[in-house]
């Protein structure tokens, strides 16, 4: 048998069984150890179909076995026939969500799929080989089997997939296939609960059999391809992107001691809102190099984006004047007795929350503040930002017993009112105070909830007679029903009171107080030019690049561009949003691109492109997912046609009725994803961030990618065949990506030609290296070498002017052209090449090899017996003799030169190498000579 056929026999067989121990695959495939372990290297490494478990066994990490039991024991231990689909143990409410994402899916290509940003987690029993040896494989599985119940039931709690069980574990996704900003968190709360519930299991087991069970989880942040969930079953197969379900699965086997471990990158997402341990670096088979790993220990103190920043270190304020005044003229009316509601509305990143902050820190006026914050995961948990509320009121410590507790709350209430004693059973029960002489477990649950609502607004309304009091609800998209009931009914009675109701809240929800006149709503809009640049100046400061660079050592021998330029680029990727610059800034000091501190940041290095961070991505994309499935679909297309769009060249590339564009297209205006901007002859539209159109395109499949950008390229051929050269740089852009290197070089090197006769020599540099470096994944034919000499000889003159003429790259750019001009003969292009090579070793002082290439111009001048090429070549030699001291000689080919361009002024004003200036040189060479 080939060793090819044991691969393949070996991946099904652990496919369906879903592991298998190295001893049986020796036995099975009569291996050698130097066979197993190429074996364990191809499934492990190469395919990434299985992962390594305490060096005694493979366990699959690909798409979920299709004929293994879902609690498998052991690999020794007889299986179950029938496995358990996924269906059988997501609940139902996570079952049907799903299923709406994959007819989402269907609809833009089920057998395509997209790619997704998500964070991974294994969990499984630790030692359970030896934990059920000489066990009853009955006795095996009811001891295992709550085990993973109860992680499922963690990672279910915090809207978690469980793709599938491993035996005496699980593997599961947060952010697929149900989108979450904040699915870090969310893998992190279910593997603490995990730890937490199964410290209770334990604990029974040690009682009962003596037995010390342990479960650890691995986390890692990272992408995935989301191809395809089965709507019977919930079957689904993600398709790791680099390593990032391999890392999750070798992180949970650095878990020693029922640990939650995590990458590098799953830290520096989740810093602040939970407490970890550095544990240094580990080597991790399949990574080259040792990899930072981190113990997470518990939930930290930091539970929102604005508490994290506050930590980080706040910028400046900036703007948002009408706004406070808005707040502050709301407070003097609810202190005067008057209560109000004030809503503030924006899409996440625009500073709702700091709007708050700013307001309180300077306008409290002697009025108590309560904050109380919705989460994502909330909506599940009822009276969450409620409980919250309560706690903060009554100041009680997570320390806290019970009797403090019932003591704070009991006293406090007595001492405000003894009439509202009666409130106590129900403010008891929401905080979770034992109470024996209650009533409410058997009260009708209607009667209960709307005796909770009344009690908590006696108590906030009593407390307002004391002392103007301001309840801050944030994020009311997340807020439960619940809590969206006592909010209703406390609105009912603020007219009256000293109290400010502040709230925020994304453009989805919707407030059920909008017709109270003692309500409004503040809209939180982008930053303007003015705001936007004043944010972004005390984020960077103005530190010269040149002195960080030169500190860092990173300079590289360039100067980098100043950090005005970088400040353009932000600005145009964020489009005035707060915290996607600060993100962005963040990002960039991360990777290296900046050095210094914030306010006093310095370019060390110029930035190819801006990376979006896995916080802003995680916004976006959660948005972006809530979309309907044709209104996404058809953004995801839009992301890949451009930034700005007419819409007859959407509708060459989509080939859809008219109708329907139009509902799309009106439907994404509405929830300002693109901007509708006037243009002559037709309307175009325009991505409202050019954040949100990367984040969308990420989310394209590469295949579809290139299909879509092929035809956005031969669209745009078609449509603007008139005036394609206003084209040149999209039409590049496009066939790059889409694959087609012999287009795309064609128009990189048109771009790049465009660009030189503008000035605009970066971006020309930018496009003919680009074209260059694609140029070598063809074959290497006579073609390719005439290609590859034209694009040296367009690059030479920017690097002139932004290296300068004595630089090595001009030397190299020429000298390799130098070399295709004898490769494939062009003599016309070997007079440029010469010309180049000439003025690079002129303006170096190496006049006699100048000489003598200025001597093989003039040859070759003569023999062509071209104006403009004799003009040249006699410049060219007369001005190295004049180096030289030859002044005699000097000036007769000066003379020459300029005689030449007098008589043939019609044949040589617009040739490449000559111009005004060229003719002047030549006038002063003449005149000193």
């Amino acid at each position: 048998m080939k060793f090819s056929d044991i691969i393949e026999q070996a991946s099904s067989l652990l496919r369906r069984k879903g592991r298998l121990s190295y001893r049986t695959l020796k036995l099975e495939f009569a291996l050698s150890e130097e066979q197993l372990e190429v074996l364990k290297e191809e499934l492990i490494e190469v395919q990434e179909l299985a992962s390594d478990k305490d060096g005694k066994m493979l366990v699959w990490a690909g798409a979920s076995p299709v004929s293994s039991s879902t609690f498998q024991v052991s690999s020794s231990q007889p299986q179950p026939p029938n496995p358990q689909s996924p269906v059988s143990y997501t609940p139902p409410h996570l079952a049907e969500r799903i299923r709406a994402e994959q007819a989402a899916l269907e609809a833009r290509g089920s057998s395509e799929g997209e790619r997704k940003t998500i964070t991974a987690l294994f969990a499984d029993i630790q030692d359970s080989t030896a934990l059920i040896e000489g066990l009853d494989p009955e006795a095996a599985r009811r001891l295992i089997d709550p085990a993973l119940q109860l992680m499922m039931d963690a990672v279910h709690r915090y809207e978690g997939f469980v793709v599938q069980p491993t035996g005496d574990g699980i593997f599961a996704l947060f952010g697929a296939p149900l989108a979450h900003e904040d699915h870090p968190q969310r893998a992190l709360f279910a593997a603490l609960l995990m730890q937490e519930e199964s410290k209770r299991y334990a604990e029974r087991l040690r009682r009962d059999q003596g037995i010390n069970l342990q479960i650890r989880v691995g986390v890692n942040t990272g992408e995935v391809v989301l191809r395809l969930i089965r709507k019977d079953d919930l079957h689904t197969d993600y398709t790791p992107v680099g390593h990032s379900i391999h890392l999750a699965s070798r992180m949970e086997s650095l878990a020693s001691g029922g640990a939650v471990v995590v990458s590098e990158g799953t830290y520096k997402l989740i810093e602040g809102y939970f407490e970890c341990k550095a544990l240094g670096e580990a080597k991790v088979k399949g990574v080259t190099e040792p990899v930072p790993i981190y113990e997470v220990l518990g939930v930290g103190p930091l539970r929102t984006r604005l508490q994290v920043a506050a930590r980080r270190g706040f910028t400046r304020f900036v703007g948002r004047q009408s706004e406070l005044e808005h707040l502050r003229h709301a407070l003097a009316q609810a202190t005067a007795g008057h209560g109000q509601i004030v809503g503030v509305m924006g899409e996440p990143g625009l500073g709702k929350s700091r709007l708050f902050y700013e307001f309180t820190l300077t306008s409290q006026s002697g009025a108590l503040v309560l904050e109380a914050y919705s989460v994502s995961y909330g909506k599940a948990s009822p009276y969450l930002p409620v409980i919250e509320l309560l706690k903060r009121y009554f100041q009680i410590q997570p320390h806290d017993d019970e009797r403090t507790r019932r003591e704070k709350v009991g006293g406090k209430v007595l001492m405000l009112d003894r009439h509202l004693e009666e409130t106590l059973p129900y403010l008891f029960a929401l905080l979770s105070i034992d109470d024996p002489t209650s009533s409410l477990p058997q009260m009708d649950p209607q009667i209960r909830r709307q005796r909770t609502f009344d009690a908590l607004k006696k108590l906030f309304v009593r407390e307002s007679l004391n002392q103007p009091l301001i309840l801050i609800f944030e994020d009311l998209h997340w807020i439960d029903t619940e809590t969206q009931g006592f909010l209703e009914t406390l609105s009912d009675s603020l007219t009256s009171a000293r109290m400010l109701l502040l709230v925020n809240y994304r453009p989805e929800y919707r407030s059920a107080w909008g017709q109270k006149t003692y309500y409004t709503q503040v809209r939180l809009a982008p930053f303007g030019k003015e705001e936007a640049e004043e944010f972004l100046a005390a984020l960077l400061g103005e530190a010269p690049a040149a002195t960080v660079g030169a500190a860092s050592g990173r300079s590289g021998g360039g100067t980098p561009p100043p950090l005005s330029a970088l400040k353009q680029l932000i600005l145009a990727k964020t489009e005035g949003t707060p915290f996607f610059m600060e993100e962005v800034v963040q990002t960039l000091a991360e990777e290296g691109v900046l050095g210094g501190e914030r306010g006093h940041y310095g370019l060390v290095q110029a930035p190819t492109e801006i990376h979006i961070s896995p916080t802003v991505q995680g916004v976006l994309a959660a948005r972006i997912d809530r979309l309907s499935r044709e209104e996404k679909e058809l953004l995801q297309h839009l992301a890949v046609i451009g930034r700005a769009f007419p819409v007859s060249l959407v509708r060459q590339v989509l080939p859809q009725p008219d109708e329907e564009l139009y509902r799309g297209l009106s439907a994404l205006q509405n929830k300002e994803f693109l901007y509708e901007q006037p243009a002559f002859p037709e309307v175009e539209y325009l991505f409202k961030h050019a954040l949100t159109q990367e984040v969308a395109y990420g989310t394209v499949l590469h295949e579809r990618r290139k299909a879509l950008h092929e035809r956005t390229g031969q669209a745009i051929e078609a449509r603007y065949s008139a005036n394609l050269d206003e084209h040149y740089s999209e039409l590049a852009h496009h066939y790059t990506r889409s694959g087609n290197t012999e287009k795309a070089v064609e128009y990189l090197h048109l771009a790049g030609q465009q660009a030189v006769q503008r000035s605009a020599y970066v971006d020309a540099i930018q496009h003919l290296t680009a074209a260059l470096e694609l140029l070598t994944t063809l074959p290497d034919t006579r073609t390719r070498a005439q290609q590859e000499l034209m694009l040296q000889v367009t690059l030479g003159v920017p690097l002139q002017f932004t290296r300068s003429f004595s630089s090595p790259e001009v030397q190299a750019t020429y000298a390799r052209a130098r070399e295709l001009c004898q490769q494939v003969g062009e003599t016309r292009q070997l007079f440029p090449v010469l010309f180049g090579l000439r003025r690079f070793h002129h303006v170096r002082g190496e006049v006699l090899v100048a000489r003598e290439l200025g001597e093989q111009l003039l040859s070759l001048a003569q023999r062509e017996q071209d104006p403009a090429l004799l003009m040249e070549a006699h410049w060219a030699v007369g001005s190295t003799l004049f180096l030289l001291g030859e002044f005699g000689a000097a000036q007769a080919h000066l003379a020459q030169s300029l005689r030449i361009t007098r008589q043939n002024s019609d044949r040589t004003e617009h040739i490449s190498w000559s111009d005004k200036h060229l003719q002047n040189s030549s006038r002063g060479f003449v005149s000193k000579s």
